[in-house]
């Protein structure tokens, strides 16, 4: 019953989409699409705007009277090429309070473990938990897990690969605790291995874009936040709340954000709360990463439009930035470079007192602008960052497209095989020193 009111569904509204496009003219179309792209475009600016002023505040301190027991949480599974480095940033935190680190071994085959023990016999506060095996495996399940096995009044997840700063974690705590009805706190992911190879470089931009600015920017704006799912701080009391990480979620941190904010909580954000990232090498490596990604957040995508309350409150601010990025974003990346071929190729012209091909050159500035605003702001600017913010738009930000094809695909298959969509853990590189 429920699939035969889908399709009549979707036959209706195909036919009332053929009935709408067959009075309008095609140049009314490209008009209402530009109109909407230029919207998009302007939000984005307006969040890239915020951003720099909320970077650019100065905080004062925060230093707390007491400091509450923190977990950290980091789940591991045949991580030996990095776990070494990752430990000796952990034992380096400065936390003037009780800290544990719980390293959460799901069953690696590696040196994992031995290389944890290692550090065990040294360090009373460090832990080497091993996860029974269970389904669905993943991240969320691992970390449900820790949870279960951990006490702290705050808990704090770090990927298997990250070395955070000596104040990362004491800082995330001090905003957490001062802030007003505060679920936790979020910091920053720095690209480690940023000048490794054309790829990397690329990927460390993007994150200085759309993971510090524009999420600055919302912070700014309209008090949301969203948890990265590294160096991100969490209270136990929510969670307990919540009832824990959703095991069927593999983008567990965007998924986490909106049950949070579905709540009431907020989600500071805390630009110098920095932790410095692993990023893939190489393309394949890459793909694999960004596949499983899109696909967590086509699940959280469905739930948004399936579930009745993602659209009302502070909520709805998370459920139509989901909605904008994961499928508006990717629409009007194609048309953009549609425009932009049909344009120089004489194609198709369509002008409104400036020609189509105009508004491309346009959307294009303000695209390279968003990155080099945020070198600015990071104080990276470098010859090879600025070459490389020309040719981003050309070619990164054209690998989306791929992606989310790849994405979907993958994604309505499982769902119509009725399978689970199984975790694919990112390929870790030595790094060479």
């Amino acid at each position: 019953m429920k699939k035969a009111f889908i399709v009549i569904l979707f036959a209706f509204t195909g036919l009332a989409v053929l009935s709408v496009i067959g009075w309008l003219t095609v140049d009314t179309i490209f008009l209402f699409t530009t109109g909407l792209f230029v919207s998009l475009l302007f939000y984005y600016s307006l969040l890239a705007v915020a951003g720099l002023y909320y970077r650019s505040k100065k905080t004062g301190s925060k230093t707390l009277k007491h400091y509450p027991r923190v977990d950290i949480l980091i789940p591991a599974h045949n991580e030996a090429v990095v776990i070494e480095d990752t430990l000796n940033a952990m034992v380096g935190l400065e936390y003037p309070g009780e800290l544990n680190i719980y390293v959460l071994n799901d069953n690696s085959t590696d040196g994992t473990a031995d290389i944890v023990e290692q550090y065990v016999r040294t360090y009373r506060h460090l832990h080497h938990i091993q996860v029974p095996r269970g389904e669905p495996k993943g991240k969320s399940r691992v970390l449900n897990h820790g949870l279960s096995i951990s006490n702290g009044e705050l808990f704090c997840v770090y990927d298997a690969d990250n070395q955070p700063e000596p104040q990362a974690l004491r800082l995330l705590v001090e905003t957490a605790m001062e802030s007003e009805n505060a679920a936790g706190a979020v910091g920053y992911v720095k690209t480690l291995n940023e000048k490794k190879n054309l790829l990397t470089r690329m990927i460390s931009i993007e994150f200085q874009v759309f993971q510090l600015l524009m999420q600055s920017g919302r912070w700014q704006l309209f008090r949301t936040g969203s948890l990265t799912g590294t160096n991100m701080l969490v209270k136990r009391s929510v969670m307990e709340e919540l009832g824990g990480y959703d095991p069927y979620a593999i983008a567990e941190d965007a998924e986490l954000t909106l049950r949070i904010t579905r709540q009431g909580f907020y989600l500071p954000i805390v630009p110098h709360s920095v932790t410095w990232e692993q990023e893939p090498e190489t393309l394949p490596v890459y793909i694999k990463q960004r596949t499983r990604w899109l696909q967590g957040n086509l699940y959280i995508v469905e739930q948004t439009l399936r579930v009745p309350g993602y659209f009302r409150g502070k909520l709805k601010i998370h459920s139509i930035h989901q909605l904008m990025v994961y499928v508006v974003f990717w629409i009007f990346l194609i048309l953009s470079s549609l425009w932009f071929i049909l344009g120089v190729l004489g194609v198709f012209y369509v002008s409104y007192s400036v020609p189509l091909l105009f508004i491309w050159y346009v959307s294009y500035i303000i695209y390279t602008a968003q990155l080099m605003s945020a070198q600015a702001a990071e104080r990276s600017f470098t010859s090879g960052n600025i070459a490389v913010s020309f040719i981003m738009y050309f070619t990164y930000a054209q690998m989306f497209s791929y992606l989310f094809v790849r994405s979907l695909w993958l994604y309505l298959k499982a769902k119509k095989n009725q399978q689970i969509i199984g975790w694919d853990k990112t390929s870790r590189f030595k790094q060479k020193i």
